[in-house]
């Protein structure tokens, strides 16, 4: 029978044709399931390099069975679905070294903020910067020198080439200042009383 002919069966009638010893059968099938299991067994271990290796049993243990293959039992793609998810969870198991069910693994978690905490981290910095701004410009300094870069008041101290008590007053008049201006703006960038 001619490839285009073939194509157009369904995938019992290729599975019979193929135990029965079409290997064109076979390249048929194959090239309509093999995309199938790789996209299924890719979602369930998150791996393209175990996706192949699970297909290709999985495809394995289907001409296997091709002889047993009682046609309008069972759906083709049904059954490779199963085989697909049993070698997966086989493959964890041998990883892991213990019984593992598929449902038990967690999704895994996504560490990036979301678009609202984003949004509001951004919001904050700019409050933030506009609220320097209002600060005289060696208070300005200080506050960003102590409280963003991290810097420890010696080090300020040297930076400014002032002493350590004149930078700490500096820095609690910036805070003062800060707390100030920024505090109209404390419920809308969601902050609560305690922060």
């Amino acid at each position: 029978m001619p490839f285009d002919d073939l194509s157009s069966l369904d995938d019992d009638a290729l599975l019979v044709l193929y135990a029965n010893g079409d290997p064109m059968a076979a390249r048929v099938l194959t090239g309509r399931l093999a995309p199938v299991v790789m996209a299924h067994a890719y979602r369930l271990t998150g791996n393209r390099t175990e996706a192949e290796d699970v297909t290709q049993e999985a495809l394995l243990r289907l001409w296997k069975i091709a002889p047993e293959w009682r046609q309008g039992e069972a759906k083709v793609t049904t059954w490779l679905y199963r085989v697909t998810a049993n070698l997966v969870t086989d493959g964890l198991r041998r990883r892991r070294g213990g019984s593992v069910d598929l449902d038990a693994i967690p999704e895994p978690e996504d560490d990036r903020p979301g678009a609202d905490q984003v949004m509001q981290d951004r919001a904050r910095m700019d409050a933030l910067n506009a609220a320097l701004m209002t600060l005289p410009d060696r208070q300005r300094q200080a506050v960003v020198l102590r409280h963003i870069e991290g810097l420890t008041n010696p080090e300020i101290a040297e930076i400014m080439d002032l002493g350590v008590e004149a930078v700490e007053s500096l820095t609690a008049r910036g805070k003062r200042g800060l707390a100030k201006v920024l505090e109209w703006q404390k419920k809308n960038l969601g902050y609560q009383d305690d922060d």
